[in-house]
Parts: structure tokens; sequence; C-alpha cells
């Protein structure tokens, strides 16, 4: 039996330990607390590939990354042959779906089986050339020439922040303007014109926490007020040195002056605090309708953000700050007020999704419903995750049962062990440690049997092998485009 209402809010790079209801010692989200206590919170939610492409395909598609193809970033790749998608199979089974906000997809507005699109994706770097107008392809950009007191001409990178920038400071125009108040309005105008014969999927797709750092002045303010906070730094840091630009806005590796550190944490936890109030606009209009009760809501991100942690900033990375994100389930049928430690990923979010709609799960996907998870007495949902992402010029490759964490770098063979339970911060590398050898093995073997049939020639004879040449995206993905 099918709901009235499935809704998915997907966020773009925020950290999974950035919930007050995680505990975290500054963020204060009490919407999403609301929303979590409503329903189940998944303390072990991770993806795979994390950063915008590849997470989002999981996402859609339901695939792991050796299914979807894609094991690091790539613009311009053709997402067309994904024909089984999570909003294609709940418009087969009559619900109206619409998506509202980023898609972050090839061609611009492939609908994925999505009824309708309104698109705003932010500054993405391979769309936005002066030979056209970017008004064409970002509805957003087109709104906000079209409003009083703004000028055609405005565009919301006036204010000179960049898209992947540490660099922070309060937005620029009135807060009726900013890309998340326009997105929650669109997300209540769907409401209003959706046809109410039928059940509907609504996809509400943030653009933020992703830099550019430029929330409302109060959100910014509030967190600048907060103590500085010094970031994490593992003993294993140095590993990353070859990539280190201290000082540099947007590397992915290298230290911060506490000032720039202190404001870009603002500016992160002041899109996180914005984004729960309209987040919470939302669903009270829901509740107006008097569809909340019976819709299923979940929020979800792409992936995490560095944030100075271990002097990384960004994403893909496989660690905590990187691949570690939020998920939260509410609605019928779910658990109120209940934890699930299992892992999950961004390809379990589709079978569950249909799975609380009262819908089977298409057979071709690799995720699984994490309901029955959520509702406990059950086999765990997987032994362990292998994640993984090129970048640095090499794949780095990870494996989690959510209480160890195994790395291996592939340019130089590198390999790190945490233990997650009793080092939930990565500080301390343990692959040196003779009284973890055992451990370390026995992950470099399923890390080994994971890779083996790998066109990169990841392993040889049983061995892992490193500096093989990587590709962001699978041959076998490359072959049907």
């Amino acid at each position: 039996m099918t709901r009235t209402g499935v809704v998915l809010i997907c966020v773009d790079q925020w950290r999974g330990d950035c919930l007050s209801a995680e505990g975290h010692p500054v963020v204060r989200a009490p919407y999403l607390d609301e929303l979590a206590a409503r329903g189940t919170r998944f303390s072990r939610a991770y993806s795979a590939t994390p950063t915008c492409v590849p997470a989002r395909a999981a996402l859609h598609t339901g695939l792991s990354q050796t299914r979807h193809g894609r094991v690091g970033y790539e613009d311009g790749v053709d997402w067309t042959p994904y024909t089984t998608t999570l909003a294609g199979s709940l418009r087969d089974a009559g619900f109206q779906t619409k998506c509202v906000g980023k898609m972050h997809v090839y061609p611009k507005r492939t609908r994925l089986g999505f009824d309708g699109i309104e698109l705003h994706d932010g500054y993405l770097h391979f769309s936005r050339r002066r030979d056209r107008d970017p008004r064409g392809y970002d509805d957003y950009l087109a709104w906000l020439g079209e409003q009083a007191g703004v000028s055609a001409a405005e565009d919301y990178a006036d204010h000179g922040l960049n898209c992947n920038s540490n660099v922070a400071r309060p937005w620029d125009k009135a807060e009726r303007l900013h890309p998340t108040n326009w997105a929650t309005s669109r997300a209540i105008d769907f409401l209003y014109r959706r046809d109410p014969t039928v059940p509907f999927f609504l996809f509400l797709s943030y653009h933020r926490p992703h830099p550019p750092y430029d929330p409302p002045a109060w959100a910014f303010e509030q967190y600048l007020a907060a103590p500085p906070e010094k970031p994490p730094l593992g003993d294993w840091a140095d590993v990353y040195d070859p990539w280190r630009r201290d000082g540099v806005h947007d590397t992915p590796v290298g230290r911060m002056t506490p000032d720039v550190q202190h404001r870009a944490r603002a500016g992160y936890f002041g899109h996180m605090a914005h984004i729960d109030q309209q987040i919470n606009r939302f669903l009270q209009t829901l509740h107006e309708f008097r569809l909340l009760e019976d819709t299923v809501v979940a929020f979800v991100s792409d992936h995490g953000e560095m944030l100075g942690d271990h002097g990384m900033w960004r994403k893909g990375f496989p660690y905590e700050g990187s691949a570690r994100v939020p998920f939260l389930l509410a609605g019928p049928g779910v658990p109120q007020g209940a934890v699930c430690d299992d892992v999950v990923e961004l390809r379990d979010v589709m079978p569950t999704l249909l799975d609380a709609a009262g819908l089977e799960a298409p057979e071709c996907i690799d995720g699984r419903s994490a309901l029955p998870a959520a509702r406990g007495g059950h086999a765990p949902l997987r032994e362990w995750l292998h994640g993984e992402h090129v970048i640095l010029d090499q794949s780095l490759q990870w494996l989690t049962d959510g209480h160890e964490k195994y790395v291996w770098l592939s340019g130089s063979g590198t390999e790190q062990l945490f233990d997650l339970d009793a080092d939930p911060q990565e500080l301390h590398d343990l692959s040196g440690d003779p009284a973890a050898t055992d451990r370390l093995v026995r992950w470099r073997t399923r890390l080994v049997a994971e890779l083996a049939d790998r066109p990169e020639g990841f392993v040889c004879a049983g061995e892992l092998v490193a500096g093989r040449p990587v590709d962001p995206v699978l041959p076998a993905l490359r072959a049907r485009l």
C-alpha cells in the first residue's frame, strides 16, 4: 500500500557528526533533532564515493560504485545509461515526481524519472561559461534576476566567494533571495500545485552547506561568536605532505591560520543553522496540508567535508569527516526515537524509501532497505562497506564495518588502520602496531577480494599493487557512452 508522499531532503557536503542529536559540541539543529526523534537516526551512514557526482549516482540508482561506474569526480559524463532510478521507480508506481534544487547530472536536466525539475546546481566550473547565459540552465539564477530590487545582471556569485573555498562571509543580499530559501519556496509551491489524487515524491535538494560559505549574517555571526575549536590532527597526517599547500584557500590538503579556520567553521555551521530552519518551514507547511503524518521523510547528505581535520579540506577522502553522512528517516512504519548502528550507504536510500512506500525494490540494484535494521532483530545489513575515490592522482581505497576502518593509498601502497570505537576522530594509525597485525591482514585480504577483478590491476597474484594508473570513470561505463 503506497503512502501519500515520500520526501527525500538531500543536503550537499554535510558531515555526519554535525548534528546536535549526534552530540556535536557547537552545531545546533533543533528541527532536525525533532525529525530524528520522530524517526530513526542511522549513526553509521556513509558515502562510498564521497564527492557530488559519484555519490549522487549511488543515491539515484541504488548501485555500488563498481556498478554505476563512477569511482571519482568527472563532469560531462553521460547519465542516460541509468535506466532504473528511485524517481523512475516511484513514477512507474503512480507517484507524481518532482525535483527542486541540485541534481549535478549530465546532460543538464536529464530527468532520471522526475516529472519536473527546478534546477540549482550551484556554481559548476564545467557549466559556467561567459559565451552563453547561465540563466538557461539555472532556474534559481533566472528567478533571482526577476525579483524586485534585483538587477537582471545580478548573480549569486557577486560576493566573490569561490565554490570550493574556505573563505567565508555573510550572504550579501536579502535572506529571501538565498538559494536555500528559494529551494524551500519552490518545494512549498509544489505542494500547492501537485495532483492531489496521486501520491507524490519530492526530492528537495539543497546546495548548501557546500561552499561558498555565505549563510545569512545572523547564522554566520552566531558561530563566529562561538569559542574557536582546534581541528583534530592524526599522527599519520604527514602521509599527505606531498600535496600540502598551507594557506591556499581551496587546497584539499593544507593548514590554515586559526582565524581562517574559525571563519570557515562559522560559515559552514551557519549554513546548517539556516537549512535547519528552512527544513522546519517546509515541514510545517507539509503539516498544514495535513500530509506530514502520512509522508515518509528522509534527510541525507551526498558526502561530508574535512573542514581542516588532519590538515585536509573538501571531500573525496576516506576519513570520517568526508565519508560519513547524516541519515534520518521518519514516517509511517519507521521506529520513533531509534538509533541504528548498522553500516548503511547512499545506495541503500532508494530501496529504503521504496520499502517505506510499500513497494518492491528492483532486483537489479545493489542497495538494501535499511528499514529492517531500524526495526531491529535482523542480520546486519552488510558485513563491511567498500569505499573509494580517485583523488590526488591515486585511488584512496577503504573498508569499514563501523567499528574499524582500513585505508589503502594506491599511489604509494600506504596502509592505515583505525579503531573507530576507541578513536572516532581517527587520530591514531594502528597499522604499524604489532598487536594489530592480524586485524590489518584480515582487512587487507578483504580489500584484495574487492579489487581482484578490477580493470586498474590493483591486485596481482593475490597482493595489492601500488602505482597503477587510475581513472574516475570505470571502462564499463565509458564503453556505454
